[in-house]
């Protein structure tokens, strides 16, 4: 099978947790069996290969989330780049162009597309393998996935088909409605749509060359920040005749917010947190080093980052996004394919950053105009190399680089530094990086 999964967005509804480097399906909140947890991306990734152990998955995305996606999934995962964010279809013909100038998949193989963000079980990547099967039956140029509505939501569009057989010709579809809309819609048989659907490779390429001027994948990446943005629904589905939808009865969740989000955890406390017995319908998770404690509180939400701390009514965490809108600040966490890092404080004159560096990885080899940096190694060794020079490092040892210096870190074994950087200008954008044997 030949799967795409769309992550994309910067999930600013679960704030504090996410941001634009992590959005929410890199938060690890779901227990596995062995009692540690996983994200949303790798728990799917994971059911697919237990579904389907040759299933090629590509991962549709952007470039600020690449380095996460190693972090999570290792580097052997397919990752299709957006340069920019140019809505589903844009990033949709890129992944698709990928796959076969790439890849070499062939022109008359199946691609299924599906969010990366669902709380779904296993009998979904089965009905995966089915939509599948029906797209390469040639029946229809879309096979969609319809989810049978389990309540009238005004959050999702709506698929009308034609009957209630399990597999069915597309009679309309309609706008995200209100709620009384929406119950008549359910009435008349009406599915939400998921966004999931199936292809064979060749019919999106030649869609993506109506609309678009381009070569192949390398021409369509070079001009793609001067592509139109436009949903696939709008610019393939709702303008295709010979379309079916395939009903889907399991489970599923869009784990868009904090309300729904919660819903879905095993465990009510993530991380150094503890409630009395007073408390119903409360979850929280807490990634600081300091203990938070809840009295007394009904349907709650309390969520802790280096971001910021977030005490929330359920319904009412839904109402999130315009507020953290208004919130301006460096980004404080992320995790990167060779670790992660952390900001511990912010002065006018100087930034301390926690790094920690998984064993065999490196820093980029580079330098920095306007500060100087201290590293002090806290945990694991390495070596450092400073302007061609090699040092080794263990715990307690301390690196100064002034500006200017060239300079990177290799962990030998993982290797946990505090970096301290001082100057009158910090910023990201001062780094100039350079060649490294």
């Amino acid at each position: 099978m030949n799967i795409v999964l769309l992550s994309g967005g910067s999930g600013k509804r679960l704030w504090p947790l996410s941001n634009d480097i992590r959005s929410k399906q890199f938060i690890k909140i779901f227990k596995k069996d062995d009692g540690t947890y996983e994200s949303m991306v790798q728990r799917v990734y994971r059911q697919i290969k237990k579904v389907d152990s040759d299933a090629k998955i590509t991962i549709a995305t952007s470039k600020t989330q690449v380095s996460a996606i190693h972090h999570q999934l290792g580097d052997n995962v397919g990752i299709s780049v957006e340069p920019c964010r140019r809505d589903t279809f844009p990033a949709i013909a890129l992944a698709t162009a990928y796959l076969h100038d790439v890849l070499g998949v062939a022109e008359e193989e199946v691609v299924v597309v599906c969010p990366v963000d669902p709380y779904v079980e296993d009998n979904y990547f089965m009905t995966l393998k089915a939509l599948e099967r029906q797209a390469e039956k040639g029946e229809a140029n879309l096979v969609l996935m319809g989810m049978e509505p389990t309540y009238p939501s005004e959050k999702y569009g709506y698929i009308i088909p034609e009957s209630k057989d399990d597999v069915s010709t597309v009679a309309t579809f309609k706008e995200k409605p209100d709620k009384a809309t929406a119950e008549r819609y359910i009435e008349q048989g009406a599915l939400w749509n998921g966004g999931v659907f199936a292809y064979r490779l060749k019919y999106v390429l030649e869609r993506a060359h109506e609309y678009i001027d381009f070569i192949d994948y390398q021409d369509l990446f070079a001009k793609y920040d001067t592509l139109t943005k436009i949903s696939f629904d709008y610019a393939v589905v709702e303008k295709e005749d010979k379309i079916q939808v395939m009903r889907f009865s399991g489970q599923w969740k869009d784990l868009g917010t904090w309300n729904t989000l919660t819903e879905s955890m095993q465990d009510s406390i993530i991380g150094d947190a503890m409630m009395n017995e007073e408390c119903q319908g409360v979850n929280i998770i807490n990634e600081l080093d300091v203990p938070i404690l809840a009295m007394g509180l009904h349907n709650v939400v309390i969520s802790a980052s280096p971001e910021g701390i977030l005490v929330s009514d359920k319904e009412q965490s839904s109402y999130i996004k315009p507020y953290v809108d208004k919130i301006s600040q460096q980004i404080m966490f992320a995790e990167k394919s060779w670790g992660s890092f952390r900001v511990l404080d912010v002065e006018d004159k100087s930034l301390t950053i926690k790094v920690k560096l998984h064993a065999g990885n490196r820093m980029n080899y580079h330098s920095h105009k306007n500060r100087d940096e201290v590293w002090v190694c806290i945990a694991g060794e390495g070596k450092t190399v400073v302007d061609g020079m090699e040092q080794k490092i263990k715990a307690g040892d301390v690196v100064t680089m002034q500006a200017g210096c060239r300079h990177t870190v290799l962990a030998e074994k993982e290797l946990e530094l505090i970096e301290v950087q001082l100057g009158e200008d910090i910023n990201v954008r001062d780094k100039q990086k350079f060649p490294f044997d």
